[in-house]
């Protein structure tokens, strides 16, 4: 199980491998891959802002459909309360996703190198 940055679900939606290094490429083949929810609202936001063309709801239809992309489980307040502790990024959509993964041990695939530096369990080579 591996899951998924905000714009990891963007690059996959828009077919676009070619940002993706091959050691995440053979991630993607082959964990099961899951987002939490707040990368759904940060796709959505992304949307109602003009930055991407299609809504939360399409794009997390279509990569479930096609990748077999779930929404991670969890205690929202539990995530939201280990979100507080994570004082080195002022982005509140990074500061949930990556305290989501956290709190249940998850890998998180992501290119953000702030991210990676400050979550131990942050891959993307």
């Amino acid at each position: 199980m591996i899951h998924l940055d905000t714009h990891v679900v963007v690059w996959l939606y828009a077919g676009d491998l070619r940002r993706f290094s091959p050691a995440a490429r053979r991630r993607l083949d082959r964990e099961e891959l899951r987002i939490s929810p707040m990368v759904a609202f940060e796709v959505q936001y992304l949307h109602e802002v003009g930055r991407i063309s299609e809504n939360a709801g399409g794009v997390l239809s279509d990569l479930a459909r096609k990748l077999g992309l779930v929404q991670a489980e969890g205690d929202f307040s539990a995530v939201a309360a280990a979100a507080m502790d994570l004082g080195w990024t002022r982005d509140p959509f990074d500061r949930v996703i990556v305290a989501h993964a956290a709190l249940y041990g998850a890998t998180l695939l992501t290119k953000d190198r702030s991210i990676r530096r400050n979550y131990g369990r942050a891959v993307w080579d």
